[in-house]
């Protein structure tokens, strides 16, 4: 049902995500920004830009047509609930599951998987965005669904605490 009122073309999310995969945090990656400007809004709106088509616009323009004048629905609760919680939601997730994982540390990058993991507790991490936060887990063993993030993450916390030992 959210496939459909929100346009939001899965296949391309899919193919995109694991370009993501093969190249995180470089010029190859959908994800990521230009390189040379990482502002929070102009890496938003490559980001945002990168996953939009003109068909989907063109969906959301007919729907929002739709709902207004055939269905009868108050334009005004066509804003409140359904753009403003699909742009939130957009914002939510690259804020969370993007920019901060991916947004280059001081001192560079460390690793091939070019990202960090916040060290939120669990409830926050899940309740902020699916636990993507958990970011370098994600990024380690891409297959593991997004509940499974916060064991992954304790592992490997508890590991690097008993090589530090």
């Amino acid at each position: 049902m959210c496939h459909c009122l929100c346009y939001v073309r899965l296949k391309l999310l899919l193919e995109s995500h694991w370009k993501h995969h093969l190249k995180p945090a470089s010029l190859k990656d959908p994800d990521y920004h230009d390189g040379e400007n990482d502002s929070f809004w102009s890496w938003f709106f490559k980001f945002f830009y990168s996953y939009s088509t003109f068909s989907q616009f063109s969906r959301i323009t007919a729907g929002i047509f739709f709902f207004a004048f055939v269905v009868g629905v108050p334009f005004e609760n066509l804003i409140l609930f359904w753009a403003v919680p699909a742009v939130a939601s957009a914002i939510q997730l690259f804020y969370f599951g993007t920019y901060l994982p991916h947004k280059e540390p001081e001192g560079g990058h460390v690793d091939a998987n070019r990202s960090v993991s916040n060290n939120l507790p669990t409830l926050l991490s899940f309740l902020t965005c699916y636990h993507f936060g958990y970011h370098w887990e994600h990024h380690q063993y891409p297959y593991v669904p997004w509940w499974k993030l916060p064991s992954v993450r304790q592992d490997r916390l508890q590991k690097l605490s008993k090589k530090n030992n």
